[in-house]
């Protein structure tokens, strides 16, 4: 006769298998079934088989499971980040990040907590995927990469996070770029001013600060700024020489007999003379 260990574990392996054959012919899964008779292991293999043929729904309803029959198991902590991840590759963000939030209130110092983090920020960050979008998903992006970085700086996921910072940080740039070009040829100057302005003045870090400067130059010229014109060529000289909005610029102001230095006392005067000459008083 089999011993008590061994009938167990053959018992379990049969259950398995009829367990993965149950889907394997229709690729659906049945949620009216119990699975009350199953581990939590096997019930976990069943949404990894199920995740590796991209049924990411069937999947997370799989580990939704376990934590349903088996709440205070160490199974259902593993199950609730792959609920998670399953949620996130299927694009389901509201679920994903549901899930992952559930994992940083009941798990906030296990090792994984900083995952979880990750995938939520990722479920805004992943929908940024041009610059037309609502930008409210960009800032919850920053927001929730922001949380990685400053609580779980030693984590796998920070540098990363630094990464996708600053991508979803040049997005809110652009943003501003794109509605200031807007203004810019429909000839409202004082509008696209006030959108460039941003960009020079909170997006300093990002791509789009020389082209800023070099569209406010062509907006103040048109309204016959000519201080204001001067001093963004100035800011424009001294910190991005080597773009090709300096030499535009460049250019565009000699051509009408100006210079690319500070004049007047206005915004961009005062820019410089903190950027530039490092007087903040």
């Amino acid at each position: 006769m089999l011993g008590g260990k061994f009938r167990a574990k053959v018992i379990g392996t049969v259950l398995i298998v009829a367990f993965l054959a149950s889907c394997g012919g229709s690729g659906r899964t049945d949620r009216t079934e119990s699975l009350e008779g199953y581990t939590p292991e096997q019930i976990f293999e069943r949404g990894e088989f199920d995740l590796a043929r991209a049924r990411t729904d069937d999947a997370a309803w799989y580990f939704s499971e376990i934590e349903r029959l088996y709440p205070y198991s160490s199974w259902a902590k593993r199950a609730l980040i792959m609920q998670a991840f399953s949620y996130h590759q299927g694009k389901d963000y509201p679920n994903s990040r549901a899930a992952a939030q559930r994992y940083i209130d009941f798990y906030p110092t296990d090792e994984d907590a900083a995952y979880a983090q990750y995938l939520l920020a990722l479920s805004y960050y992943d929908q940024i995927d041009e610059v037309g979008r609502d930008q409210g998903l960009t800032f919850q992006a920053l927001q929730a990469l922001r949380t990685v970085i400053e609580v779980y700086p030693d984590s796998e996921y920070a540098t990363t996070a630094i990464l996708k910072f600053d991508l979803a940080f040049n997005h809110l740039a652009g943003k501003e770029m794109e509605i200031g070009r807007y203004y810019l040829r429909r000839s409202h100057y004082t509008a696209a001013i006030n959108r460039f302005r941003v960009v020079i003045e909170d997006f300093q870090t990002t791509s789009h600060t020389a082209e800023a400067l070099f569209r406010a130059i062509e907006a103040y010229l048109s309204l016959g700024l000519l201080d204001e014109a001067q001093t963004a060529g100035a800011i424009l000289g001294y910190n991005y020489r080597s773009s090709e909005w300096y030499d535009d610029a460049y250019k565009l102001l000699t051509s009408r007999g100006l210079k690319m230095k500070s004049r007047g006392n206005n915004w961009l005067s005062q820019i410089y003379r903190q950027s530039v000459k490092g007087q903040w008083l």
